[in-house]
């Protein structure tokens, strides 16, 4: 098994976004390390009225493709907490 792709078939909600095919969902991130990133996260997020990011239908961490890219993001967090 690859640590590069995982599914938990077995979850209530899988696979959680609408429209997602269910063979190649990702569920890896199942919560997305990017979501602190804001618009710079390289998703399809909006914002609701009140202003909170709602990723519902952003397949980004999700697809298998995305794997390296989504490291790469985690890249820009981990130099952002970095202590200066």
């Amino acid at each position: 098994m690859s640590s590069r792709f995982f599914q938990n078939r077995d979850c209530e909600f899988f696979p959680c976004h609408e429209g997602a095919d269910p063979e190649r969902f990702n569920c890896l991130f199942c919560y997305c390390p990017l979501y602190a990133l804001g618009d710079r996260c390289g998703g399809g997020f909006t914002y609701t009225e009140s202003g909170v990011k709602d990723c519902s239908a952003c397949l980004f961490p999700h697809l298998p493709e995305n794997y390296d890219l989504v490291c790469e993001k985690l890249a820009e967090i981990i130099e952002k907490c970095k202590k200066k």
